[in-house]
C-alpha cells in the first residue's frame, strides 16, 4: 500500500528537497504540499493524506494549532511533526496537541521514512534528541518554570517570543486580543517578568529560541 504524504513547510526549498527525496521511495506518494498551517488544515480536508509531515514554527499558524485543527478534520490522518526546535515545551505541547511522532529537521531521510512508516502504522515514533527531551521533562518538571503555565499559556507564550503581535495571536486562536493580553500579563505575572522582551530573555535561556 503506497502511504500518502501531505508535505508542509513555509520554506519552499526544504519543501521541495523533501518531496523530491520522498518520491524515490517506492513505498512513499507525496500527494500534496503546504506553505503554512492553514494551508495544512485545507490540503489535508481536500487531499485525505494518510501522514502529514508538518513544520513546527510557521507564520500565523504555527504546527500546534494546526495539529488541533487537522485532527478535527479527520482522526485517521497521522502528523508527523519536523522541526529544528528539539527543547520543551515543544515537544509536550505538541505531542499533547496530538502529534504521532516528532523528528528535528536534521534527520537522515532514513529515519524520516522510517518515522513515517512507523506512524502510518498507528505508532509513535521520536527522534533521539526528542525522547530525550520529553524525558527530561517528565523528570524536571517540578523545577521546570513552565510548569506552572497552562496548555494555553504555553502556547501564547512561543507566539509573543516568535514575534507574533497581540492581534496576529488573536486572529490564530479566535479570540480577542483583550483575551491575548490578559493571557500575557498573567504569564509574566507567573513567571516572574514584566515586559515581552524580559519574557523572551527568559525563552532564550530555557532554549524555546534558536540562536546563532
Amino acid at each position: 500500500m503506497t502511504i500518502k504524504v501531505l508535505v508542509v513547510d513555509d520554506h519552499e526549498l526544504v519543501r521541495v528537497g523533501i518531496t523530491r527525496m520522498l518520491d524515490d521511495h517506492p513505498e512513499l506518494c507525496v500527494i500534496g504540499e503546504a506553505d503554512c498551517g492553514e494551508s495544512a488544515v485545507i490540503a489535508s480536508r481536500q487531499l485525505s493524506p494518510n501522514v502529514v509531515l508538518l513544520d513546527v514554527n510557521m507564520p500565523n499558524m504555527d504546527g500546534i494549532e494546526a495539529t488541533r485543527r487537522i485532527k478535527q478534520v479527520s482522526d485517521t490522518i497521522k502528523i508527523l511533526a519536523v522541526s529544528g526546535y528539539s527543547a520543551e515545551p515543544y515537544p509536550s505541547l505538541l505531542l499533547k496537541a496530538g502529534v504521532h511522532g516528532y523528528i528535528t529537521k536534521g534527520t537522515p531521510i532514513d529515519e524520516m521514512i522510517k518515522a513515517i512508516k512507523k506512524v502510518h502504522q498507528g505508532g509513535k515514533y521520536f527522534s533521539h534528541e526528542i525522547a530525550e527531551q520529553l524525558a527530561q521533562g517528565y523528570l524536571d518538571d517540578k523545577t521546570d518554570p513552565l510548569a506552572v503555565l497552562s496548555e494555553r499559556e504555553k502556547q501564547v507564550l512561543m507566539m509573543v517570543v516568535n514575534c507574533q503581535s497581540p492581534q496576529e495571536i488573536a486572529e490564530q486562536l479566535f479570540v480577542s486580543v483583550k483575551t491575548v493580553n490578559t493571557y500575557r500579563y498573567r504569564i509574566f505575572e507567573k513567571l516572574g517578568v514584566d515586559s515581552d522582551v524580559k519574557l523572551t530573555h527568559l525563552a532564550m535561556r530555557h532554549g524555546l529560541i534558536q540562536t546563532k
